[in-house]
């Protein structure tokens, strides 16, 4: 069934009928495709292009189908060019020719804007529930780990020592703004397309902002033109994804790198690695590697459509159908990783022996300096008074907190005895509690926020 051929006198080729039908992806929309079929059989009956007996017949066989959808019932053939033709193919074989009615004032253009607008509104909480999951793994992970210390790092070297559940709520909070990311879409994707027709609005008399209604949208495209071609959501959508992809890819190479031999921090539980098929010794950190590898693939979606709408004129263009398979495969990517993510974290063992063993006086570098603003030095004075420290350990071959009182005051003589007071890591982290800082009473505010968060996006 072709619901163009009535300009054409022979049929179409058979490879370029492979190349122009959306069939074999956009049948994920056929439970949206009904619902706004169904809206917009109301609207047609409210319009007067409708009797209410011709509706109720339309509805009962679109019903049918949806049903066929849900529970996978429904049969596909070769002669489908996409979920529309299929949708209206199937309803000439339950109700007859009436089914030929429902397209009357609409055109594909509006209709796949408003299936994918649809789509991505039924299935977005489905995403923020698992993005929302790992969050509540990496604040249990932060109340579990609570009094353990761990090397924090700038540039890959050692830098100051924090907690390591500071470090695990550092990888919440760009979860939380990819969510806050996902909340502020919403109101742009759930915007009424349908009754725009091919480009140029229905002529029938419509009520748009009842149908959007209907449809759970804020309200219909205000421009008929625009309507039709923005994909803008879409675009908006890939780049959340996309974004999010970076943080899991950012948390994924820290795990990769703290589960090596090297640092040997954490070790994945045996349900969440890999062997060799060579090395008899080998556990790879595979799910985030993938995790890492994946970051890069849902960004070349990203750029695979603003490339695709950065070419466009005004209006549909066959091109648009290029909108839908980044967006799916991106959405898939992302309910793929994030479980395993979630669970891999959730079994983790931790060696806080060894994070703590990797702390060393050198570490404290910054609260040698502090410990002379404190005695009235000027930061920047500070600041080279302890490099020099720093130099003069170097070239005895000792470190900070093993140079002597007189090595100390032959550099300054505001050193005394409490100099070596500074080289506790756990007094360093106690000493940074303004809100945001690794002490411990900041991470439990901390905690106690992201639970917050974490509820508020879930309420």
């Amino acid at each position: 069934m072709s619901l163009w051929k009535g300009r054409f006198n022979g049929k179409a080729d058979a490879q370029m009928w492979e190349l122009n039908a959306s069939i074999s992806f956009d049948q994920r929309m056929g439970v949206q495709d009904v619902r706004g079929s169904l809206a917009w059989s109301k609207a047609l009956e409210l319009a007067g292009v409708l009797t209410a007996d011709e509706r109720t017949q339309l509805e009962a066989g679109l019903n049918q189908i949806e049903s066929e959808f849900r529970f996978q019932k429904f049969t596909f053939v070769p002669e489908d060019e996409d979920i529309h033709t299929a949708v209206e193919r199937r309803l000439g074989e339950l109700i007859g020719p009436l089914a030929g009615k429902l397209h009357t004032g609409r055109s594909r253009n509006d209709q796949v804007a408003t299936d994918l607008r649809l789509w991505l509104l039924d299935h977005l909480p489905k995403l923020v529930a698992a993005i929302a999951n790992l969050q509540s793994v990496l604040i249990h992970r932060a109340e579990t780990d609570l009094g353990t210390l761990m090397p924090g790092y700038t540039h890959l070297q050692r830098a100051q020592p924090i907690l390591l559940s500071h470090w695990w709520l550092s990888h919440f909070w760009p979860l939380q703004r990819d969510l806050d990311r996902l909340a502020a879409l919403e109101p742009r994707i759930a915007v009424l397309s349908l009754g725009a027709g091919a480009l140029a609005g229905t002529p029938f008399p419509i009520d748009r902002h009842a149908l959007a209604e209907s449809l759970g949208f804020d309200h219909p495209a205000p421009n008929s033109l625009d309507a039709v071609s923005d994909r803008d959501f879409a675009a908006e959508f890939l780049f959340i994804a996309a974004l999010t992809g970076t943080h899991l890819s950012k948390l994924a190479e820290n795990i990769v790198l703290f589960t090596s031999a090297e640092f040997a921090f954490f070790e994945l539980d045996d349900a969440y690695g890999t062997g060799s098929s060579l090395m008899p010794q080998k556990k790879n950190p595979d799910p985030f590697e993938l995790a890492r590898g994946k970051a890069g693939t849902l960004l070349g979606y990203l750029s695979g459509l603003m490339a695709t709408l950065k070419g466009l004129p005004s209006a549909y263009d066959k091109d648009l159908q290029e909108d839908k398979v980044p967006v799916f495969q991106a959405f898939d990517t992302l309910m793929a990783l994030l479980p395993v993510m979630a669970n891999a974290l959730r079994t983790l063992t931790v060696y806080p022996q060894r994070m703590e063993s990797a702390i060393d006086a050198g570490m404290m570098a910054t609260d040698l300096a502090d410990y002379l603003v404190g005695r009235g030095i000027p930061f920047r004075e500070a600041h080279t008074l302890t490099g020099q420290a720093v130099k003069l350990a170097l070239e005895k071959g000792s470190t900070l907190e093993a140079l002597t009182l007189s090595d100390y005051q032959s550099l300054h003589p505001v050193f005394d005895e409490s100099v070596y007071a500074v080289f506790d890591p756990r007094g360093s982290i106690a000493r940074r509690k303004a809100f945001g800082g690794t002490a411990p009473e900041a991470v439990k505010e901390q905690i106690k926020q992201a639970k917050e968060k974490l509820q508020g996006s879930n309420g």
